[in-house]
């Protein structure tokens, strides 16, 4: 699937002998990654096609001219759209070429050499593993680093990944984004010093009935079970007062394994919390308290009349989303981001639009839920055509074919999109084409 790189900026500097270039400021998730000028981004595509030939996308053309605004800003534009679409191919994504290309980019832009350093990973319940590291080493290296520290199986380590994230002084707590596995974490919490970032490790899946497969693994137990604990306390789960009670109880007698099969049947548990933000449904201007997970969008809106709603928007019946970059808020100290999709209300389709500055996490986490459904659809088809008789598999097999041509044409639908003015915009829209 698609990362959500964007190109934010296209600064002109003057070479030393006179001549200018421009430096793009490439961006993953709305932080900066790293900037690069045209001519490395080309070097950089003519080995990856050497290795992967026809699978990389077309690289946006050379220009003999000198450029004008307009041809400017159309390279910029293609250009981000070839960082996305070369991302689509797995096998790209985890070669050497990428990773490599990334890892210098990250470390000469923020001016980090490779040397052994120390990098605190934060766990749910607010303690930390002191990792010994090098400044180069990538996210999914440090996640398996922290792993083999807390005694991880292996094979487990895919259902966790590492965040960003922010400890409020109020006790809350923000999710500021998941570190890409070709990410370096220590450079990125140097660039991202200001926000007061710290990195932590947290369950990466929607579906809380996957938590069945983590618990006969100590380590991954315990994991589950700080995570929850802290996200009752955060008020991120809402559990009834009987059901708090009982929680209480197994808290007490550090039961964890009943605790957890407790939880499971509470609203929320298992989905990330975003801060409050501001969305236009039902109408303009609405606040609205989101929780996102186990395939819904789960929005508790705060009317203009002080009401308050509580609207579900079920993943099945979301068609498309696109994350836009509108630009500085009117005091410039903060980012504006929105996230649309499209949705099938009632037979017809509209647009809603939520205004949040996780807009990119919020993406992340419908991209997850929507693998974890054609995950889960692959398996049963395997599952249904193991156990099925040899008899009964042709009257069957049209009937399978047509779940799958239903699925895949939503999954297809993803496609259309609606532009919004482009004016607005500050750099072109992440599409979710590729789902």
């Amino acid at each position: 699937m698609k990362l959500h790189f964007s190109i934010t900026a296209a600064e002109e500097l003057r070479e030393r002998r006179g001549g200018s270039y421009v430096l793009y400021s490439v961006c993953l998730e709305g932080f900066l990654l790293g900037k690069a000028r045209y001519s490395q981004l080309r070097r950089w595509d003519a080995q990856l096609r050497r290795l992967f030939g026809s699978a990389v996308p077309a690289f946006p053309p050379k220009f003999y001219l000198v450029m004008t605004k307009s041809m400017a800003d159309e390279r910029r534009s293609q250009l981000e759209q070839y960082l996305q679409n070369v991302t689509l191919d797995s096998n790209i994504t985890n070669s050497d070429v990428f990773i490599g290309f990334f890892r210098k980019l990250q470390q000469d832009t923020f001016k980090i050499q490779t040397q052994r350093a120390f990098l605190d990973v934060y766990l749910a319940d607010g303690s930390n593993i002191r990792l010994d590291i090098q400044t180069s080493d990538t996210a999914e290296r440090v996640l398996e680093v922290a792993s083999c520290k807390m005694g991880l199986s292996r094979e487990l380590i895919k259902y966790f990944s590492l965040f960003f994230f922010q400890d409020h002084d109020d006790g809350a707590l923000s999710v500021v984004k998941k570190v890409a596995d070709f990410e370096l974490p220590y450079v990125s919490l140097q660039s991202m010093k200001e926000l007061h970032c710290k990195l932590g490790i947290r369950k990466w899946y929607m579906d809380p009935s996957l938590d069945t497969l983590l618990m006969d693994c100590r380590a991954s137990l315990n994991l589950l079970y700080m995570q929850a604990v802290q996200e009752v306390k955060r008020n991120w789960v809402r559990p009834t007062e009987g059901q708090m009670q009982e929680l209480e109880f197994l808290q007490k007698n550090a039961n964890k394994a009943k605790f957890l099969e407790l939880i499971r049947e509470m609203q929320f548990y298992g989905y990330v919390r975003l801060d409050p933000c501001i969305c236009d449904y039902p109408e303009e201007g609405c606040s609205a308290d989101i929780h996102v997970g186990n395939n819904e969008i789960n929005c508790c809106i705060e009317l203009p009349t002080k009401q308050t709603k509580e609207v579900s928007f079920k993943i099945k019946r979301l068609r498309c989303w696109q994350v836009t970059f509108l630009g500085a808020t009117k005091d410039g100290e903060d980012d504006t981001l929105e996230l649309r999709f499209e949705y099938n209300d009632s037979g017809t389709w509209q647009w809603i639009t939520l205004y949040t500055k996780q807009a990119f996490l919020l993406s992340s986490c419908l991209k997850k839920m929507i693998s974890e459904q054609m995950m889960k659809a692959a398996k049963k088809g395997q599952e249904m055509e193991i156990k099925m008789p040899e008899s009964t598999k042709n009257s069957e097999k049209s009937s399978i074919q047509q779940k799958q041509v239903v699925h895949s044409g939503f999954i297809s639908r993803k496609r259309f999109l609606v532009r919004p003015n482009e004016e607005d915009c500050v750099f072109e829209k992440i599409r979710e084409e590729d789902l």
